[in-house]
């Protein structure tokens, strides 16, 4: 299983350039930023051209989007690469995401109630990339509804260059024992372009049986990377057969720590704070002394008050 390569999800929320930047040098082979609006583009939205921003260094990262009107999101292809400083090696349009402010618009995971509409949407989007264009989509809108091989052969049809299969429904949102590896397998012997592999894939065993059961060409690993980059040194160590030595706590720290900065860097101190919170107690999870500095940590304001707080915690792990 040498070779195999291993994405980092476009999480809505959290995988923003800085977190990019962590499972990258923590051995990610690819990323792709939060979802993006066609039709926020369409209207010139400032906010969400910041969403598709790359840094320098970034020339691994596709821009996802998402929207159900072909024009728009032809539009979008056309507007994000033009203005991209560090050009996308892809446009992912996003045919998975399952929250309902998304879904009631027609978007994300609601095309795969619409193969015909989906295939004019990557079609429209292939026409005017100048770079591949690749699918994210569920197992199917609900258990009854298990639509996912057909619709990657219809994308393939219409262009796309490979498709990445989360293995719930759009029923099943992140719910525990819901993932259908079968589907997963039942797509990729469908269709001829590659398959990414995606859901549950949280260490190096779950990441050899994914492969195992689907043969999927490559895996895409989300939840699993909050607040732990290294998840993806640590499987492709199990999948190369090399033996792996755990970060140690302070360590971990450490990453928490740069992750900080390069969020405060990014957004500014107040906001980039208060966006790390979350990755602060993502990082610090299950350490000695975090919970009782959950609450400090979630109302800290400055950089220095939170450094302070993970510096607490590693005294805390060396007692």
């Amino acid at each position: 299983m040498n070779g195999i390569k291993l994405f980092l999800a476009p999480m809505a929320g959290a995988a923003d350039s800085a977190m990019r930047y962590m499972c990258r040098i923590h051995g990610s082979d690819g990323c792709t930023t939060e979802m993006v609006s066609a039709a926020a583009v369409w209207y010139k939205d400032k906010k969400t051209f910041v969403l598709a921003e790359t840094d320098g260094g970034e020339e691994d990262c596709a821009v996802q989007i998402f929207g159900h009107e072909p024009e728009m999101i032809a539009n979008a292809v056309t507007v994000l690469y033009g203005r991209a400083k560090v050009k996308p090696r892809a446009f992912d349009i996003n045919m998975g995401c399952p929250v309902k402010k998304v879904v009631s618009n027609g978007d994300g995971s609601a095309l795969m109630r619409d193969p015909v509409l989906a295939g004019k949407i990557v079609e429209a989007a292939v026409k005017v990339s100048p770079v591949p264009v690749t699918v994210k989509m569920r197992a199917g809108w609900d258990r009854q509804h298990k639509n996912c091989d057909e619709l990657c052969r219809v994308v393939q049809e219409s262009g796309a260059s490979a498709v990445c299969i989360h293995g719930r429904t759009r029923e099943d949102m992140y719910l525990p024992g819901t993932m259908d590896i079968e589907s997963i397998a039942k797509a990729k012997a469908a269709v001829s372009i590659p398959i990414i592999a995606n859901g549950d894939i949280t260490d190096g065993p779950s990441a050899r049986r994914m492969l195992e059961l689907t043969d999927a060409d490559a895996l895409m690993i989300g939840r699993a990377a909050l607040g732990d980059p290294f998840v993806f040194e640590r499987i492709r160590a199990e999948l190369e057969g090399r033996p792996y030595a755990e970060p140690m706590a302070e360590e971990k720290l450490d990453a928490a720590k740069e992750h900080l900065m390069l969020l405060v860097k990014l957004k500014g101190e107040r906001t980039g704070v208060c966006e790390g919170r979350k990755h602060m107690s993502w990082y610090t999870k299950g350490m000695p002394g975090s919970a009782s500095l959950r609450k400090k940590m979630n109302t800290a304001v400055s950089a220095a008050e939170m450094i302070n707080i993970l510096d607490m915690i590693k005294e805390d792990t060396k007692s």
